[in-house]
């Protein structure tokens, strides 16, 4: 099997096995502080175009695009977490 390449959206895990979740945890974490950051420069480059300092709009563009896949991404990754603790309980019952 081939190797996949990240899109950077999101931080690679690379090799990462345990049973315990902590594997996912970290991932999950990473990610959201990843999303924060990719907020941060989105807002920063928000800002500067509103007060004309902005030298590339291209560069907010993409920025803020980026930013909203990335979220939209992670909320989808733990939806689907919810989702499946939700039914695992469901079987135990």
């Amino acid at each position: 099997m081939q190797g996949t390449t990240g899109t950077g959206y999101l931080p690679s895990v690379g090799g990462v096995q345990s049973t315990d979740g902590s594997g996912f945890a970290s991932s999950l974490t990473g990610a959201v502080e990843n999303v924060q950051q990719l907020q941060d420069a989105s807002s920063d480059l928000a800002i500067k175009a509103v007060t004309g300092d902005l030298e590339d709009i291209h560069n907010a563009t993409i920025a803020s695009s980026r930013a909203a896949v990335t979220l939209e991404l992670v909320a989808a990754v733990r939806n689907k977490g919810v989702d499946a603790f939700t039914e695992i309980m469901r079987m135990q019952a």
